[in-house]
C-alpha cells in the first residue's frame, strides 16, 4: 500500500513488536481514525489492543475515567485531558502503551484560546507518565484530523517517542 499513514503504521507495529509493547488508543476529534489506520496493517492483531472512541465529554467520563472536574476547569481540549485520557486507555486495557487525542476540528468549535486546529495529542507507556504535546494545524477539517494521526502515529514511531524509550533516551 502506497498510503504514508500505512507506512507510518506499518513502523509502528515493527516498533511496538521489537520492544514486546501493545498499544491503546483514545480518540476525540480523530473519531477512530488512528485505530483504523493501525488495523489495516495485517498482523495488527499481535500489537493493537484496543481502541477507545470518546468523542462526548460523557464517553470520555464513563470509557476512560476521565474526571469530571478536570472536564470543567481545563476543557475537552487540553494537556490534562488528553493526559487523563492516555492513562484511562492504558488501566482500561491491556495495553502497555496509549496514544491519545483531543482537539478542535473545526469548521467550528473554535475560541480565541484554542482556535480551530488546536490538538493536544498525549503518549504514554505504563509506570511512566505522559508526554503531552499542543499542535496547532491548519486546513480544513479533514486536513486537520489526518495531520493529528500522522503525528499521534509518527510520535510512536522508531524516531519517535516510544523509539527513544526504548533506547533509554529523554524526548
Amino acid at each position: 500500500m502506497d498510503n504514508p499513514l500505512f507506512k507510518l503504521a506499518k513502523q509502528l507495529g515493527q516498533t511496538l513488536k521489537d520492544n514486546g509493547d501493545r498499544i491503546a488508543t483514545a480518540e476525540s476529534c480523530t473519531g477512530g481514525w488512528i485505530a483504523g489506520v493501525i488495523t489495516e496493517v495485517p498482523g495488527s492483531s499481535a500489537w493493537f489492543d484496543r481502541g477507545f472512541v470518546t468523542y462526548s465529554n460523557t464517553a470520555k467520563v464513563q470509557m476512560l475515567g476521565v474526571n469530571p472536574e478536570t472536564l470543567e476547569h481545563f476543557g475537552a481540549v487540553s494537556a490534562e485531558t488528553a493526559a487523563e485520557m492516555v492513562n484511562g486507555a492504558l488501566t482500561r486495557s491491556d495495553a502497555t502503551v496509549a496514544i491519545a487525542v483531543t482537539g478542535i476540528a473545526g469548521p467550528d468549535g473554535g475560541t480565541p484560546g484554542h482556535p480551530v486546529g488546536t490538538v493536544f495529542i498525549a503518549w504514554k507507556s505504563k509506570d511512566e507518565d505522559a508526554l503531552v504535546v499542543k499542535k496547532q494545524f491548519s486546513g480544513n477539517r479533514h486536513q486537520i484530523r489526518a495531520q493529528t494521526v500522522k503525528i499521534a502515529i509518527e510520535g510512536c514511531c522508531k524516531e519517535g517517542w516510544l523509539g527513544n524509550r526504548a533506547l533509554g533516551m529523554d524526548n
